[in-house]
């Protein structure tokens, strides 16, 4: 028995040793591993359709207390997006990408709305990059700034931010034209 314990305790040893080292939760790099940052400006044309046969924006919750005499603009009604990003300001200038994600009616009085989105990038060295915003657009200002808070591919590490400025707008059928400009560090 006197034998046994020492060679368990071996094993036991060795073994701690060895999982210690295979599974580690996290580690330090070295700065030198990422490339030089740089900072890319991209323009755009966001595309949000809400009035036709085909719309590539769709409310999917109103909320149930929230009546014109409490909020004349739909406060907590929420719209799920699939937007054309464009090159230009018509619908059928070429394709870039899409804006995916939500937007909700965030104010009670007056336009303003939570955006939570990825500009999903389908053309030249951006193609299956991403960029993620997260912020208060209030639609009824000339030029609206939201965080760019991060990104995949290309866009890895980024942050930086966008600024919204509308093209053109029907608030008959709510569909909107909007130009962004978004700059973003990246590596």
């Amino acid at each position: 028995m006197a034998k046994t314990t020492p060679t368990l305790i071996g094993i036991l040893i060795f073994s701690l040793v060895i999982l210690g080292k295979s599974h580690t939760f996290s580690r330090n790099l070295r700065q030198k591993e990422l490339k030089r940052e740089k900072l890319t400006h991209l323009h755009f044309y966001f595309h949000d359709i809400l009035s036709s046969n085909h719309p590539t924006a769709i409310q999917v919750i109103k909320a149930a207390s929230t009546t014109y005499s409490t909020s004349p603009i739909g406060f907590g009604s929420m719209v799920v997006m699939d937007d054309q990003l464009t090159l230009g300001p018509e619908p059928n200038s070429k394709e870039v990408g899409r804006a995916q994600g939500i937007y909700t009616a965030a104010q009670r009085i007056v336009p303003g709305l939570l955006m939570v989105l990825n500009f999903a990038f389908s053309e030249g060295k951006y193609n299956g990059s991403s960029l993620s915003v997260l912020g208060r657009n209030t639609v009824l200002s000339a030029v609206r700034e939201m965080p760019v808070i991060g990104g995949s591919g290309i866009f890895r590490f980024s942050r930086g931010y966008a600024l919204a400025r509308t093209y053109w707008s029907n608030v008959t059928t709510g569909n909107a034209v909007v130009e962004y400009n978004v700059y973003v560090f990246h590596y």
